[in-house]
């Protein structure tokens, strides 16, 4: 049977999915189902909030300003809850079915924002090298322009190596943040420094297979 193909997907179309297509907010907030969700679900508000965590935890992190004092501790109890949250979204979202291209884009940038933010406020400190920031956020930051560089043609969702490189950044993170030395001595900046430099070294590897896969893929 033939027909207009504009008439036909027209009124094939259920009225939710029309309404998701009107409107991204219109949808499933937190029920699992197979109808479209909302940009506004429950595991994307989380993300969003972890954006916003990020700047009370650098403001703490600054204003604490080396001394290892209560704002050192609640600065790095707030980066370890937001942290978590990120698991918690998109353990959400895979359960309830609320994975939206909305969520793809914003939970890698929210990542970004509280890692970088980490990273440049303890070089500011002088208790992480210039040098280890700089090449965490040249490669996050490439990573992350390349994929809204592509968007228009497919969203890029991270990878398990990238995910694996994300939780190495934070583990690193938290040691520096949490002033473990008040309690078992100055040895533990070493341990903190090695595993800095185990999420810099899966950071680079990971951008540069994200770009040769890419390219790979392009070149088919």
């Amino acid at each position: 049977m033939t027909g207009d193909p504009v008439a036909g997907a027209s009124s094939g179309s259920t009225p939710p999915e029309r309404a998701a297509r009107t409107n991204p907010m219109r949808g499933r907030v937190l029920r699992r189902g197979d109808s479209p969700a909302s940009a506004g679900n429950i595991a994307n508000i989380i993300t969003v909030v972890r954006i916003f965590m990020a700047p009370a935890f650098i403001w703490l992190l600054l204003a604490d300003d080396g001394e290892l004092g209560a704002l050192r501790i609640v600065a790095a109890v707030l980066f370890i809850v937001a942290i978590i949250t990120d698991s918690l979204d998109g353990l959400l979202a895979r359960r309830q079915n609320l994975v939206t291209d909305l969520g793809k884009i914003l939970d890698p940038i929210a990542d970004k924002v509280l890692i970088g933010g980490a990273l440049v406020a303890l070089s500011i400190l002088g208790e992480l090298w210039w040098w280890v920031t700089i090449v965490i956020l040249v490669r996050e930051i490439g990573i992350t322009v390349f994929r809204f560089l592509v968007i228009r043609s497919r969203v890029i969702a991270a990878s398990p190596g990238g995910k694996l490189k994300t939780v190495m950044q934070a583990v690193a993170i938290s040691f520096y943040l949490v002033p473990l030395q008040l309690v078992v001595g100055d040895w533990i900046l070493v341990f903190d420094a090695i595993l800095m430099a185990i999420a810099l070294v899966l950071t680079v590897v990971t951008g540069l297979d994200y770009l040769w896969k890419a390219y790979r893929s392009r070149a088919r």
